[in-house]
Formats: structure tokens, sequence, C-alpha cells
């Protein structure tokens, strides 16, 4: 990291810090945010978590979590703009894109204070004094984790940290089993583990705390929805505003619908399309190996990402989306053809 030392004496006395986040924050923007937030406060800074929208509700349970001002949320936004105005230090976690914190954009390039970037998405354009961004690095976390160390401060991470950090890691690993899983995240885990983390509990707290409403919606979607093309190795969702109000669907539960697809043998990309109230389709996109779905998501659905993992939009209607995306199909058939799910093995299935 550069600039280490004068990081090291900037934070020497006491800042006013305002963390943010991305747009509908997942376990690794949150638990990122929550585990920096309580590092700072040991050091006797005054910190506030801002977040541009709402989160899933199984996230609720992480440590301070109540301690987190939503901005979409929060009617009284003149005292939002405020911290930001009046922060000393602003650090930005889990994205490297200003337009990802909208409407918070505007206030972060407002306030004259200091700024922070760790992350590990491709694109870095944020206007950081100092930074940690690390694609290879499988989750912000990760980073966070690092961080910490970097700052010499191991011996400050008590288990509700270690909570959050390892949230972030394991989600945003897929349980660990996505190629940017590395021998270091798992000795980072392991250190945890050490500390007395609990594993067990937090994967049970986020994975295994649906609603009914929830598990009927994905049954909806899995046996109503699913659409599987293997003529192009893909399967995709399409959901309607009107299905999503059908049941009830809250912050959060299409969350790792798109992996379902992905699961079926001999898929190599799959794509969720959700209509929201605005007219616009959000998009996820998945893949194995060598299919960068990165790239299709920004060359043609302002988007991107991971290279396995990626997001995207759509002006279009939803149905038009489809279209598009069945069209697209057709120029990608090749690359979807032959690439390969795991390095240079090949499932027979």
């Amino acid at each position: 990291m550069d600039n280490l030392a004068a990081l090291q004496q900037f934070l020497t006395t006491p800042k006013k810090i305002v963390i943010t986040t991305h747009q509908k924050p997942d376990a690794d923007a949150l638990g990122s945010s929550l585990a920096m937030s309580g590092y700072l406060k040991k050091l006797g800074h005054i910190v506030q978590i801002i977040t541009p929208t709402d989160y899933p509700s199984f996230l609720f349970w992480l440590p301070d979590n109540q301690a987190v001002m939503v901005y979409d949320k929060n009617k009284n936004h003149d005292k939002v703009r405020q911290l930001f105005l009046a922060a000393d230090f602003i650090i930005a976690l889990d994205f490297s894109q200003l337009p990802r914190i909208a409407p918070l954009d505007e206030m972060v390039l407002a306030s004259k204070a200091k700024r922070l970037l760790l992350d590990h998405h491709i694109g870095n354009t944020f206007p950081a004094d100092f930074q940690l961004w690390k694609v290879e690095a499988a989750a912000t976390c990760e980073l966070v984790y690092d961080f910490i160390l970097l700052m010499g401060h191991k011996h400050l991470i008590d288990i509700p940290l270690a909570e959050c950090l390892y949230a972030g890691m394991v989600t945003d690993t897929g349980s660990f089993k996505f190629e940017s899983t590395s021998s270091k995240i798992h000795r980072n885990v392991a250190d945890l583990i050490d500390l007395g983390l609990q594993v067990n509990k937090v994967q049970r707290l986020i994975y295994d705390n649906n609603t009914e409403q929830r598990l009927r919606f994905l049954g909806y979607a899995l046996s109503q929805k699913l659409t599987l093309l293997p003529e192009y190795k893909t399967a995709y969702f399409a959901l309607s505003i009107q299905e999503q109000q059908q049941f009830n669907t809250q912050t959060g539960d299409t969350e790792g619908l798109v992996n379902y697809a992905l699961s079926i043998a001999g898929i190599r990309m799959a794509v969720i399309l959700i209509e929201k109230n605005d007219g616009t389709v959000k998009m996820s996109f998945r893949s194995f190996g060598s299919l960068a779905v990165n790239e299709i998501a920004e060359k043609h659905f302002s988007g991107g990402g991971h290279k396995n993992a990626a997001g995207g939009k759509s002006e279009l209607t939803l149905a038009a989306t489809e279209q598009k995306l069945l069209a697209l199909l057709k120029e990608y058939q090749a690359t979807l053809q032959s690439c390969l799910s795991f390095g240079n093995y090949e499932s027979q299935v």
C-alpha cells in the first residue's frame, strides 16, 4: 500500500470518518464496512457508516448493524450531507467507481475530506488519497483484514470484527469455491478461527436464515422461470415486477438465484434479469473458467465487475432485454462452446 506511513500519521489523532459502500450492499460490502468501523472506533475515531440503499434482512445480525445509516430510508437527507461535509476522512469499500454509490457520489466529491479506497473490482477510477486496490483479492473483507495488519493492529481483531470479516470472505468466494479463492484467504480464515471465530454460526446466519416466502419464491423461479439453452451452454431467469409482487419479494430475495442456473451440468454462463419499478432491468452474470462475463456486461449492458461475476443494467423492457440477450448468445456461441470450466478440466457429465 502506497503512503502507508502518511496514513498512519494522519490517523494518530481522532478523526470524523464516514464509511460508504455500493448500492444494495452484500455481505462483503456490509461486512467490510462494519469491520472497518469497529476497528477505527477502537482507535478513538468517530465513525458513521452510510449506505446509499437498503440491504438484505439476513445481514441484520452483523455486529453493530443497527448503527448503519441507510440514505434512501433516511428522511433527513441534509444530515447525511452534513456528515460528508464535516468528515475528515471518507473510506470507500467494495466499489471503485463513484456511480456505484449514487446519490452519495456528489457528497463525496463535495467533501474536502481525505479519501481511502479498499476494493477488488476491475476499473478503478475512484479519486483516492490512499488506496489498497487488488483485483486478485477474493473479497474486500480480505483487504480490510490486510489493512488492519499493515497498520500493526492485529491484536485489535475481536470476535465481532472476525464475524464481519468472515461474512464477506465466505460469500464473495462462493463458500470458497470461486477461482478467486487462494491459499492466502484460507490462511486468513484460519487465523480468525484461531482467534475464536465460530464459522458454523456465521454460515448458518447467512445461508440458513430464509423466510418461508423467499423459499416459495425460489421454488417458483426454479420450476417456472428457468430457461435452459444447451446450444449456448447458458441458463437464465427473467423475472417481472408482477412476479416479484406476487411473492412480496424483499431486498436480497433474488440473492444467489443465478448460481442455481450455473450449477446445472454443462452450463457455462448464467444470467438473471430482474425488472425494476423504474422500468429498467437489473442483470447479474455468472460464468465458469475462461468466459469473462464482465466484458459482456460492460460492452452490452452498461455494467462490469469480475471475470466470472458481473452486473449490468438495461434501459429496455424486460422482454426486449431478453431478446437482446438471446441475440448476443449467437455472437458468443463459439466462445461458450469452447470455454473450459476448470482450467484444462472439462466435466464429462
